[in-house]
């Protein structure tokens, strides 16, 4: 690669890039809709030619409004350029103001372009032997380097001096004019020579030379080797006028009048407050916490800037009479803002480092009671600490505001304390009042709706395998950290609140569901469930046997031997030595082997069926079957998942470690992991689950008197759709046909197009399409439903679900087609999965109150999967506790049509789903 000179002049070619950012994916968007991802491509480009070169002379150059002397030589030049599209038109503001904060010269000057403007800098530097890096995408630039100036594309990362030129095009810089003027150019309207492309210009200049020599004697040309140099002497002569204005368009002026010189291209100091004003309008969070941390950086070192932050506001308490003042402002106060510092994130293994707590917006404390590091400082004593906690966090009506209390809850539990009064949750306030707009941890919250970075877990702990566990890290800086996590978190819920306090349906939402919802999900986790490891580690080793048998066949089908989980290898084999259809690319232009193309080339061949079942197996084996017995708590002999309520867009809860949600099903080996989910002794594990919960949503929201017949009088949907659809009587209905009707009563719930279905029934689109057709005209209302739920999500920018949970929908006035559509089947699916998640809440909060009330010790809740609650239930009672709970499940919402629950009875969860 071609090197660069230290420090050179870097001159940027801004059209260049906003349009090559524009078109480029992802297509971002912030919360409130407005596109941004062309600015964040060209700021993107900027920032990383600054922290890469580190120059200080910089200018960004932009083509101005209006026409350019090249239109007044030729007026058809650029004249079949489409106008501007709008959402790269809203982007220019922005744009031009973020590269003005970041202290970079921007030039538009009117008359002429963007590359007239370059060439005029770079020949001024040039002469004065200062290096010059132009960067750009445009070719049309490589005819001004010179020893002095060097092109490079950050979209490539490809840098350009003479040599470079010359490798490229196969002749230097000198011939670039002459060679786009003979190709001419029909994205510029530059006419050239008719007929001549890349291969016969470059043979003519390779040959004889620039255009000038060419028309010094045309017939020479006849005497080369392309293909119709016989006749191009002729076509010189004729077209010579259109060679010669050719030339003058392609020729980049270097001779703008300006009003700066290339010596006054200085880069300033950036203007951090109005970088973060327009970081946050756009939603940048990372540039945002950069620059809110460029802002605070006065300090001589990340210690003493760290203590500097928190000076005369937060404290350390070391002693019991400091406590205990603290201890009365916390009993008398309105709401505590309250945090745990642990030794781990597993919430069955945590140890409390410290706790901090707030009761007033800039002022906390933190309380150290296990950091035992060398020469640390005396500290109160933990279980003291705890124990003058203790009534006051096991207070109903003693009020607490958390970031993820769910977790302080669970570590105190550890402690024998019931944290009682959580009456907010910042995570949750975030989440209810967007779930899409942005992250919701602390930090991401912070800087959203405070401005404010916040100390971060990696500058007191560290990185990687160095990093610092909370006990080793040293008082001056954990104590700051500590003590701000309560203090933000006080303000975050203070800003959050007055934001869901102004719309009653999310206010409902936040209070009635996922408030009430915490302590139900501790419960569940700190229950835990019971797995046999034995029947794990046999199946483990019998997909281990199943896995060699599938590599073996693999090998057989390739003709030879390959690392099945190696894409670059898979690559080859399919598409090299088998010659299979590429399908689809990867971003960096390699043919896909994800799931999906497997899945339709395994349709036609036989070795991607192969790798899906070696995948799937792998999968299992890795996730479930090796990984399930190592999860085991030493203290509980279960296993305890994490469930997440702030994570999905519609409000669907999500488990991680392990995920319960992605066990296979549909598959033997998926069932066998269910399989060992089992009951203690003395119990049977029963498992209620709603059915087709999203099709009765749909019956309620859309109205369609036909769907609401069929439920209420307890059809199968599935026969009663196809009935509908193939015209025929119910007691005739066809299992293939059933399964058509199947395809598209949940095709149509997830937005899915005939060439969807197509695709899933294995039918023409013609056929599928006529499918949906029928459907339509039988279920009316299904349609009236989809066409108001659009108008609705493009007019409000939103969905609710029927209890009045919103999913923003920022894409769905997008002009990406794409991204506008994906957009809108997000809206139509929200509501219908959004309800199914609000009512499986509701029915987990009123069995918990039940199980609560009869203090039963017979029922245990021990997991929720989807649309499912797995329950732990004695064997004597397993009869009437499965009735209640059915009961009450089908009693979590009065929808148009009846709600069912199914429940089974098993030794273990496969035998009761």
């Amino acid at each position: 690669m071609s090197k660069v000179a230290d420090n050179p002049l870097i001159l940027v070619d801004g059209s260049s890039y906003l349009f090559r950012a524009f078109h480029a994916p992802p297509h971002l968007t912030n919360s409130n809709g407005e596109p941004t991802g062309a600015v964040y491509g060209v700021v993107n480009m900027l920032r990383s030619l600054i922290n890469r070169f580190k120059p200080t002379q910089m200018a960004v150059i932009f083509d101005a409004k209006g026409k350019t002397f090249r239109s007044d030589m030729y007026p058809e030049y650029k004249a079949n350029r489409p106008p501007m599209p709008d959402d790269l038109r809203v982007q220019i503001k922005p744009l031009h103001q973020i590269i003005k904060a970041l202290g970079l010269p921007l030039i538009c000057v009117e008359g002429v372009e963007a590359d007239d403007v370059i060439g005029t800098l770079a020949k001024q530097a040039s002469e004065q032997n200062r290096h010059v890096l132009i960067s750009t995408g445009d070719k049309d630039m490589a005819q001004l380097v010179n020893p002095h100036v060097t092109l490079i594309n950050t979209m490539t990362d490809t840098i350009m001096d003479e040599s470079g030129v010359k490798d490229k095009f196969g002749i230097g810089p000198e011939l670039i004019i002459d060679y786009l003027a003979l190709m001419g150019d029909k994205v510029d309207n530059i006419p050239g020579l008719p007929g001549v492309g890349e291969k016969t210009a470059l043979a003519m200049l390779q040959g004889i030379g620039s255009i000038e020599k060419l028309y010094q004697d045309p017939d020479k040309v006849a005497s080369l080797s392309f293909r119709g140099a016989k006749t191009m002497p002729k076509k010189l002569r004729e077209n010579e006028n259109e060679a010669k204005l050719s030339y003058q368009l392609a020729t980049i002026k270097t001779d703008v009048e300006l009003d700066l010189a290339h010596q006054e291209l200085n880069i300033e100091a950036p203007d951090q407050n109005q970088l973060i004003e327009l970081y946050k309008a756009m939603e940048f969070k990372r540039w945002l916490s950069d620059a809110i941390g460029q802002q605070d950086t006065k300090a001589q070192s990340e210690v003493e800037e760290i203590s500097e932050k928190a000076a005369g506001n937060y404290s350390c308490i070391l002693d019991k009479t400091e406590f205990n003042l603290w201890l009365a402002k916390l009993q008398s106060a309105e709401l505590i803002a309250f945090d745990t510092e642990t030794t781990s994130l597993n919430y069955m293994q945590a140890e409390i480092v410290g706790v901090s707590f707030a009761v007033e917006a800039g002022e906390a404390a933190y309380v150290p009671v296990a950091h035992d590091y060398e020469d640390a400082p005396t500290q109160l004593d933990r279980d003291w600490v705890l124990n003058q906690l203790k009534p006051l966090l096991e207070d109903p009506n003693k009020a607490i505001v958390g970031q993820n209390l769910k977790y302080d809850k669970h570590v105190l539990a550890n402690y024998d304390i019931d944290l009682k009064g959580i009456a907010h949750d910042s995570m949750i306030e975030s989440y209810v009042y967007n779930s899409v707009g942005t992250r919701h941890d602390m930090d991401s919250l912070a800087l959203k709706y405070l401005g404010h970075k916040n100390i971060s877990f990696e500058e007191i702990a560290g990185k990687g395998a160095k990093q610092l566990t909370f006990n080793q890290i040293h008082l001056d800086t954990a104590a700051p950290y500590a003590a701000e996590d309560a203090d933000i978190t006080l303000q975050l819920h203070q800003k959050l609140w007055d934001l869901l306090a102004k719309d009653e349906k999310l206010k409902t939402v936040y209070q009635t569901i996922e408030l009430p919802l915490i302590p139900v999900l501790s419960k569940i986790e700190q229950n835990g469930v019971l797995i046999d490891s034995y029947q794990l580690s046999k199946q483990s080793e019998d997909i281990l046997i199943r896995l060699a048998k599938l590599e073996e066949q693999a090998h057989e089908i390739a003709g030879e031997k390959f690392n099945l989980s190696s894409t670059k290898q898979l690559q080859k084999i399919l598409f090299e030595q088998l010659n299979h259809p590429v399908i689809k690319k990867t971003p960096k232009g390699a043919p896909s082997t994800a799931e999906e193309v497997l899945q339709e080339l395994a349709l036609d061949y036989p070795l991607p069926k192969v790798i899906i079942e070696y995948r799937g197996l792998a999968k299992l084996k890795s996730t479930y079957t090796d990984k399930l017995p190592l999860m085991v708590a030493n203290k509980t002999g279960r296993v305890h998942t994490s469930y997440h309520q702030a994570v999905t867009a519609t409000g669907r809860l999500s488990s991680t470690d392990p995920n319960l949600q992605n066990i296979p099903i549909r598959n033997e080996e998926g069932r066998k992991v269910r399989k060992a989910f089992v009951a203690q002794d003395g119990y049977k594990i029963v498992a209620a689950d709603y059915s087709q919960i999203e099709l009765r949503i749909m019956a309620h929201l859309s109205g369609d008197e036909g769907l609401l017949t069929a439920f209420s009088e307890g059809r199968d949907i599935h026969k009663a759709t196809a009935a509908e659809v193939f015209n025929t009587d119910l007691d005739k209905v066809s299992s293939e046909q059933r399964r058509s009707a199947k395809a598209i009563n949940f095709g149509l719930i997830y937005g899915m197009s005939a060439f969807g279905l197509s695709r899933q029934l294995g039918i023409p689109r013609g056929e599928a399409q006529k499918y949906m057709e029928l459907y339509f005209e039988r279920y009316p209302g299904v349609l009236k439903y989809m066409e108001s739920t659009r108008a609705f999500a493009e007019e409000h920018g939103y969905v609710e679900t029927i209890f009045g949970r919103r999913l923003q929908l920022p894409d769905i006035k997008a002009r990406n087609g794409a991204v506008r559509k994906a957009a809108e089947r997000a809206a139509i699916n929200a509501p219908m999965q959004g309800t199914a998640a609000d009512i499986i809440k509701y029915a987990m909060i009123q069995v918990d109150q039940w199980i609560t009330e009869q203090n039963n010790q017979d029922v245990i809740m021990v997991m929720q999967v989807h649309d499912e609650l797995v329950f732990e239930i004695k064997a004597s009672a397993v009869e009437s506790a499965q009735a209640k709970i059915q009961q009450i499940m089908q009693d979590a919402a009065k929808l148009k049509v009846p709600l069912l629950v199914e429940a089974g009875v098993g030794e273990n969860w496969d035998e009761a789903h």
